[in-house]
């Protein structure tokens, strides 16, 4: 076993918790060499890759249709008008039972239920909304959205309207966020942005701490630990015992297209597909 496999080993033993990471094109894995057991590959040409807290994974095909399959490849749903109002912006699964997929330059949040069929649309400029980077689904089955004109916390209903909002997040923590995602978990909101970090946000709205990690991509957050990419290099920070890990991708792991870390698993979106790891 060389060094850094053993580091690796223990960092996962110290964190004692799974984690789940994307790769790009791998040669074979076995558990003398790595902590990474790959355990299924799914062929295909996608742009586009998410997984949910119940494993389902969610793809964007080259011929533009929304896939949702489950843990083992199983086709689950498809929504075909993925496209409607060009590219999204972002789609979130945060709750498995309603999906949102945002289109910034239309200011349009479309809205479908776990077999991907339209539940509802909402367009932000109806309600005098034109500048949101980030939202979410929020615990209580609205949605969280981070509105740029004002720089607010706004939660909002499938209608749009407000139902709470935050104080102008300038004067709370004396910067200018520009936040590129809301993860609603842990029973707190996590704001990222990428050049000020995290903002920990109660469910009321009230700044509670920030967090001065930068520049991390494809940020995850898996009981209680927070996960990013940068640089080709694993961050881990673990909310209880406020310990930042780090390690460098090993070379099987680099030249991926995204990376997700979830549910003691690494997903990994390549040009030939989708390979998922298993955390040894």
């Amino acid at each position: 076993m060389n060094k850094l496999s053993l580091y690796i080993i223990v960092f996962f033993l110290q964190l004692n918790s799974a984690f789940a990471q994307v790769t790009g094109n791998t040669p074979p894995i076995t558990q003398s060499d790595s902590i990474l057991k790959l355990i299924k590959f799914i062929p295909g040409k996608y742009n586009y890759l998410n997984v949910d807290i119940l494993d389902n994974i969610y793809l964007i095909t080259h011929s533009s249709q929304l896939k949702k399959l489950s843990a083992t490849g199983d086709s689950l749903a498809v929504f075909n008008d993925v496209k409607k109002y060009g590219n999204p912006s972002s789609i979130d699964v945060n709750n498995p039972l309603k999906i949102i997929v945002y289109y910034k330059n239309f200011a349009t949040i479309v809205v479908l239920d776990r077999l991907l069929v339209l539940r509802n649309s909402i367009n932000l400029r109806n309600k005098n909304i034109y500048t949101v980077d980030a939202l979410c689904s929020s615990y209580d089955n609205n949605i969280w959205i981070f509105d740029e004109q004002d720089f607010k916390i706004k939660k909002i209903d499938e209608q749009g309207t407000i139902i709470t909002e935050s104080a102008d997040m300038r004067m709370l923590t004396n910067e200018t966020p520009s936040p590129i995602q809301i993860i609603d978990a842990s029973n707190q909101l996590f704001l990222y942005d990428k050049k000020n970090g995290f903002y920990l946000f109660d469910y009321y709205g009230a700044f509670k701490s920030s967090l001065p990690f930068l520049n991390w991509q494809n940020v995850a957050i898996d009981h209680n630990v927070i996960y990013g990419f940068s640089a080709n290099k694993l961050f881990s920070y673990t909310l209880q015992s406020l310990q930042l890990k780090e390690y460098n991708l090993p070379a099987y792991i680099k030249g991926y297209k995204s990376i997700k870390a979830l549910n003691g698993k690494l997903y990994v979106l390549k040009d030939s597909g989708v390979e998922i790891y298993k955390v040894l």
